[in-house]
């Protein structure tokens, strides 16, 4: 079995027990809270909004229905065909369009842009739940979406959230109950260093044209009552030459 099969199998395990109901997910927070604020960061450095944008790690969709708000076509690609199947189930009216894609495997992407065109892409807090040996070509696939003319906005948890997490999960009480079932599944998120992703762009051939910090917010809440968010940092990146 490869390491992209035992991924796979986790993730469909997760999204198969994910209820329905809107931020049932520990990280499906409401979009004036995630993608609403990413976009004020990525829409400057758009060579094109018209471009296809694809939702790269769309989970159950809802980011990718707010960006289906505001550009004219949007693709929500999830590794999972049970995350696709929940973000189908929540888009009754085909604002986007949704499929099955494994980032990591190059005819795939390949595939998604023969077909599409060069596209944007928008990508929150997937490379670092993946296996370390996918994470290059997982980035590499990104380089293939976006062509010659696409951007890409990845926001990644920083090195300062992985002790957070652990501070979650080894609570006396237990993890929280949204965090718990992504532990239960084998999908902990892994440790990606910092300096770690603009060496990932680079080495697929793009320009790290803007990054900051942002926390990554969740949907669910400390025992006093306050959000929990998460450390994060996000870049932009496409070709320049």
């Amino acid at each position: 079995m490869s390491v992209t099969s035992r991924y796979r199998e986790a993730w469909e395990g997760f999204w198969r027990e994910a209820p329905e109901e809107k931020g049932a997910v520990f990280w499906d927070a409401e979009p004036a809270l995630t993608v609403g604020l990413h976009l004020a960061l990525f829409e400057p450095h758009l060579t094109d909004s018209g471009l296809a944008m694809v939702d790269l790690g769309c989970g159950n969709g809802t980011q990718t229905r707010f960006l289906a708000e505001r550009f004219p076509h949007v693709v929500g690609a999830d590794l999972s065909a049970a995350a696709v199947e929940h973000a189908r189930h929540a888009d009754p009216a085909g604002q986007a369009s949704y499929r099955v894609v494994d980032a990591v495997e190059k005819g795939e992407t390949e595939t998604l842009h023969a077909e599409l065109g060069d596209a944007n892409v928008y990508m929150r807090g997937v490379l670092h739940q993946a296996e370390p040996d996918d994470r290059q070509p997982m980035v590499d696939g990104v380089a293939a979406l976006l062509g010659e003319r696409g951007r890409a906005f990845l926001v990644e948890l920083s090195e300062a959230a992985k002790p957070l997490l652990l501070g979650l999960a080894q609570s006396p009480s237990g993890p929280p109950p949204k965090l718990a079932p992504i532990f239960r599944h084998g999908i902990a998120p892994g440790e990606v260093a910092d300096d770690a992703v603009p060496e990932y762009l680079r080495a697929a051939g793009l320009t790290v044209l803007a990054g900051g910090e942002l926390p990554l917010v969740t949907t669910e809440f400390a025992p006093d009552g306050t959000r929990i968010e998460l450390p994060s940092r996000w870049l932009v990146a496409g070709r320049t030459n």
